[in-house]
């Protein structure tokens, strides 16, 4: 695709081990990685806010989850479902945005493509930023009739949601990280 892009070729020389000596040709443009990067990060600003969303309906489902038979469709109970959906988006939005650009950055630099390492970085990256923002309950609360759970509903539901986060994102833009320093492989 010489003419579509401007591409202009430039002529590279190589030694090889032995000695001799070989010409290649090369692509050089002018803004080839520059728009890729520029691509990249809309296609990840799209999936963290697309992923965002997800995490809020998993949340509103994870808490109104055990009231869903007596939901009969009443505007009310709409309203209420997606009012806790954005919540939840919004809230997810908020702890994790700076864990998250440190982990979207890391990815990005090492290549990581694995579905479960996305869905347990969002688990993790969700519970640590509950547990580091207050929001957690103190677990020191005990009862005489019963001891309490080894993990909170609360906790059970911010790590759901975290792994719905990860698996989203990585739907969207994670099993293509890095690949937009690559030449010649575009994104697929």
């Amino acid at each position: 695709m010489p003419g579509l892009f401007a591409w202009a070729a430039s002529l590279v020389r190589l030694c090889d081990p032995a000695g001799h000596i070989s010409v290649q040709w090369r692509d050089v443009s002018s803004g080839g990685l520059g728009v890729a990067l520029l691509g990249r990060l809309i296609v990840i600003v799209f999936a963290v806010m697309v992923a965002s969303l997800a995490t809020g309906v998993a949340i509103a489902i994870g808490v109104l989850g055990p009231q869903w038979h007596s939901m009969s469709g009443d505007v009310g109970e709409r309203v209420v479902f997606w009012g806790t959906a954005f919540i939840g988006a919004t809230a997810t939005g908020a702890i994790g945005l700076l864990p998250l650009a440190i982990l979207i950055a890391l990815a990005e630099s090492f290549k990581i493509r694995s579905l479960v390492i996305n869905a347990a970085a969002g688990a993790a990256m969700l519970l640590l930023g509950y547990y580091g923002s207050g929001l957690a309950p103190p677990s020191y609360e005990e009862s005489i009739d019963h001891p309490p759970p080894p993990v909170s509903r609360e906790a059970e539901i911010v790590a759901a949601s975290g792994a719905v986060f990860g698996l989203v994102y990585w739907l969207i833009a994670g099993r293509n990280a890095g690949r937009w320093r690559e030449r010649g492989n575009p994104s697929s």
